[in-house]
């Protein structure tokens, strides 16, 4: 049974650009023998290596198209298709409308288009998206970004993850996390934007949406350059009264009946 239990792993979750030792955002979602990559920020297809190869993948999962959710998908293309991989099918890629077309915008050099769909199976997102990929069940949920960007809940048999995603607090996102073992949050913002509409949590907002949806523990990540983990860890405490993590770099998270973390070496 414990092979079967959703474990989590932060390759990287630095905005909007990576720092020495920490990637954009990236994480590795697993249960038995089923590996996803969800959200392929700068940086992390190299983590990633530590724990699968691009060949072992069952599935890549986008939340949204900017660079840090999004640009290793062209590094993994050039893997897949022209390096030391040989795909036996291309890799399901769930993501945003239109990434498609994104990723062959910047990879095609020539009259051709690059053969992307040669690399990468892809489904594109919709508000109510559902899919079963080996032993986990994931169901995806527009969010509130300013541009097409989504939430996912997944779910093993021994537990259930949900993650934001880049997204303004929002009625689906707290729908979505409704009784979940761990949201998996962003706290991008020091405090909310005073002009326009926002398009991040801040620590409180994690805080909130946690205590909205009665989930068992919240694991704050995608904190901003003016914040400290620390800091966004402690204002969002403030508002729930579960646990609450940070999803610091090479850590992993064992999600079922009692949600445990453990700390992996970089070096």
């Amino acid at each position: 049974m414990s092979d079967e239990l959703l474990r989590l792993t932060v390759l990287g979750c630095a905005t909007p650009y990576p720092s020495v030792d920490n990637p954009c955002s990236g994480y590795l979602v697993s249960s038995g023998d089923t590996r996803i990559w969800v959200d392929a920020g700068s940086g992390t297809l190299g983590p990633l290596q530590r724990h699968v190869r691009l060949d072992e993948l069952d599935a890549i999962w986008i939340s949204h198209l900017h660079a840090d959710h999004s640009a290793d998908l062209l590094t993994a293309y050039y893997g897949a298709l022209y390096a030391d991989i040989r795909l036996a099918a291309p890799i399901p890629l769930y993501g945003p409308p239109g990434i498609a077309d994104r990723l062959a915008g910047f990879l095609t050099n020539t009259p051709a288009r690059s053969p992307i769909e040669s690399a990468f199976a892809i489904t594109e997102l919709h508000d109510g998206h559902q899919a079963t990929i080996g032993s986990l069940r994931l169901t995806s949920r527009a969010v509130a970004h300013g541009i097409p960007a989504f939430a996912v809940r997944i779910e093993a048999a021994g537990g259930s993850l949900v993650y934001s995603g880049d997204t303004a607090p929002c009625p689906s996102l707290t729908q979505l996390a409704e009784g979940c073992d761990v949201l998996l949050c962003e706290a991008e913002s020091a405090q909310a934007s005073a002009e326009g509409d926002q398009v991040h949590h801040t620590p409180e907002d994690t805080g909130d949406t946690a205590r909205a949806a009665r989930a068992g523990r919240l694991i704050v990540t995608h904190v901003g350059r003016f914040l400290t983990p620390q800091q966004a860890v402690a204002r969002a405490s403030a508002r729930f009264d579960g646990p609450v993590d940070y999803a610091a770099p090479a850590a992993t998270f064992t999600i079922g009946q009692a949600t445990t973390a453990s700390m992996r070496s970089t070096s």
